[in-house]
Parts: structure tokens; sequence; C-alpha cells
């Protein structure tokens, strides 16, 4: 008996727990993994902001990503891959070097990447140097 009971009880329980959760509750490691696109703006929210800033204008810790020196023409996707796989030697700021970032994937990297390019494209470029 308990060979059928156990089984049917394991997949009511998993149906009901399914059934309960809500699913805009999901963490960003969660939709990261649930298939379809990444997220840029919450994958860059986890692993960029707290040196770039939420709002990509810099902090005390890294520089504004709406920085000239950002362009697509100065720093292309490749460079930022390159930054974000391998860290960077600080040479335009005076920010210390950018250490590697770990636990992203190819595809995590070009969804930061496209959403750093897209709010560039909305909000424009910040002149180089700062003022």
């Amino acid at each position: 008996m308990w060979r059928v009971v156990a089984p049917a009880a394991l997949v009511a329980l998993s149906i009901g727990v399914v059934a309960c959760s809500d699913p805009g509750e999901r963490s960003v490691v969660e939709s990261r993994s649930g298939g379809g696109s990444p997220d840029g703006a919450a994958l860059y929210e986890e692993s960029c902001a707290s040196c770039h800033g939420s709002d990509l204008r810099g902090t005390d810790k890294g520089p504004s990503h709406f920085s000239r020196v950002y362009a697509p023409d100065h720093h292309p996707d490749e460079a930022f891959r390159s930054a974000i796989a391998n860290g960077s030697v600080a040479h335009h700021w005076d920010f210390g070097d950018m250490e590697p970032v770990p636990g992203l994937d190819g595809d995590e990297v070009e969804a930061i990447i496209s959403y750093v390019r897209a709010q560039q494209e909305k909000h424009g470029f910040e002149p180089y140097p700062p003022s």
C-alpha cells in the first residue's frame, strides 16, 4: 500500500507547492535559470551596480557607464566582455583596477552589455573627463 500512497502524496504535495507559489516573486538567480532571455537590468543590478551605480552614473568605487569613454567607438562590446571576464587595469580613472566579475555565463554577459548599450542610447553620453 505504501508504494502507491507515497508517490501519490508526493505528486499532490508538488502540485500544491507550485499552485501556491507566486511566479512574480522569483529571485534574479531563479530568473536567470528559468529559460528565455536573461534579464540584463537585473543582472546589471546584481553584478555591476555596486560600483557603477544602479543608475549607471557611477559611484565612489567605479565610473559612470554614460561617460564618453564607454561609447562603442572607444570601448566596444569586446572591451566590456574582457573586463567582465578578466578584470581591467585602471587606465582612465583613479578608482583602481576592476576585478573580474565571477558567475556570469556568456548569455548573461551579452544581456548586461545590451542593457548598458540601450541605456546609453536612451540617455546619451557625458563628456570625458568629467567636470
